[in-house]
């Protein structure tokens, strides 16, 4: 463990007063992992910390965070045009981490939702759902996820039941209201049942023209033979920190199938562990990221197979200007109980400025010796007979590099089944491409 960053006074204010307010069940949580948060800290170490060794948080941990409030004052219009919305979708909206029962929907037949505030004070958690709320999260080893567990006070909790499946997808947006130097903890739960399937959409969206800091947790439960596809957006504002984390378990023939997109945040970092604990169990993750001025996006993914006849598939790309950097790094991990394994995981980056730098470490760990796996990773620009191929066919070079640029993010994008959902993904990151000439 990497400790020497200190709680800062305004972390301890801010949980003695929440405490105060509190009874049951989930005080005790907190108190819990705040011991742990006090023990572990955050992650400012460089040396021997490989886990946060291309991303530096010290920037983070010099600001004061104020735990954020909800002040009342964002409407509904805001919300909606700051993220992904149709109105034939459950859409669940929370402001500063605080759920906002006025703007969202409740449940339909088969599945249900909760916010986490409706039981914080019961002696024990309602539901058995509720008692899985940190169990595939090991905070011991992760500063900001037990940062987010001392400060758990709010969130949404999704059950789907046995056999349903949803054609309607959940979307959940998390809003930040930009109010400087406020930290909101937004967690989620989500269970999908036995042979049952549903479609999720996690939205971090907002911030202001000050520093923000947004630090997540979502835990994803897959049921036998069940498939949860979930999506997730990172568009805040270029002052804004964001610190998310996800942890999947995915069980005997279900499915996990991921789609992450980011840009935006000054310095942002999706930690996705994924764990493969069911004969036949499959994952396919896929990610864009764009990165301009001097963004900094740091993807960790990391698969654990630890039972055999598993399938995953890991594909993200990148697209970087200015001086921004990128990391991507994880790794695949194949069990020795793991056989008949198939594995791929690829990294691809297209380099639009000589200044940007992307820092790509794929690693695969097997234990096992009936196994198909392989990874790379690949960084440069667009080659010369591809854009010639396209002069030559009539089209100006601006034209022809920017049509280019986005065929090399659509592949990513193409590949979101919500129609609403893949238009306004096309739209963003349309409209944020750069105007860029490939030259040689």
């Amino acid at each position: 463990m990497v400790q020497i960053q200190p709680v800062s006074s305004q972390f301890s204010s801010d949980f003695r007063l929440l405490q105060g307010k509190s009874e049951g069940w989930l005080k005790r949580f907190r108190a819990s992992a705040m011991d742990i948060f006090e023990e572990v800290g955050l992650p400012t170490a460089r040396k021997g910390n490989e886990k946060w060794k291309y991303t530096n948080v010290a920037p983070v941990a010099r600001l004061n965070f104020e735990l954020a409030r909800n002040d009342g004052s964002v409407s509904l219009s805001e919300i909606k045009s700051s993220a992904p919305w149709c109105d034939s979708w459950i859409n669940i909206v929370f402001v500063n981490g605080i759920f906002i029962d006025e703007f969202s929907d409740r449940g339909i037949e088969g599945i249900s939702i909760s916010n986490i505030a409706e039981n914080s004070n019961l002696k024990e958690p309602r539901d058995q759902l509720t008692k899985k709320i940190g169990a595939i999260t090991d905070i011991y080893d992760e500063g900001f996820a037990a940062l987010n567990t001392s400060f758990l006070s709010d969130g949404i909790v999704i059950s789907v039941e046995s056999g349903v499946e949803s054609d309607t997808p959940i979307n959940i947006i998390f809003f930040n209201s930009g109010v400087p130097n406020q930290v909101a903890h937004p967690r989620v739960l989500i269970s999908a049942s036995q042979n049952s399937s549903v479609s999720i959409i996690e939205n971090y969206v907002g911030g202001g023209a000050d520093p923000t800091l947004t630090n997540s947790v979502c835990e994803i439960l897959v049921g036998v033979g069940a498939t949860v596809t979930h999506y997730r957006l990172l568009d805040e504002s270029e002052d804004s920190y964001d610190v998310g984390y996800g942890r999947v378990r995915v069980s005997e023939g279900a499915r996990f199938e991921s789609r992450s997109f980011f840009k935006g945040a000054n310095i942002g970092r999706y930690d996705l562990n994924v764990l493969i604990d069911g004969d036949g169990g499959s994952c396919n993750l896929q990610g864009l990221y764009f990165t301009s001025g001097s963004q900094h996006m740091d993807n960790f993914i990391n698969i654990d197979h630890a039972k055999p006849n598993g399938v995953s598939n890991l594909f993200y790309k990148g697209i970087l200007d200015g001086r921004s950097r990128a990391v991507f790094g994880g790794t695949v991990l194949v069990r020795r109980e793991a056989q008949k394994t198939d594995s791929i995981q690829s990294d691809k980056n297209l380099i639009l400025s000589p200044h940007a730098e992307i820092d790509s470490k794929p690693a695969l760990f097997i234990y096992a010796d009936d196994v198909k796996c392989a990874h790379g990773a690949t960084a440069g620009n667009i080659d010369e007979d591809t854009v010639f191929y396209m002069r030559s066919r009539g089209v100006d070079l601006e034209t022809a590099s920017r049509l280019l640029i986005y065929g090399f993010a659509g592949e990513i994008i193409e590949t979101v089944e919500i129609e609403t959902l893949r238009e306004y993904l096309q739209n963003i990151f349309l409209s944020s491409l750069p105007s860029y000439k490939f030259e040689f």
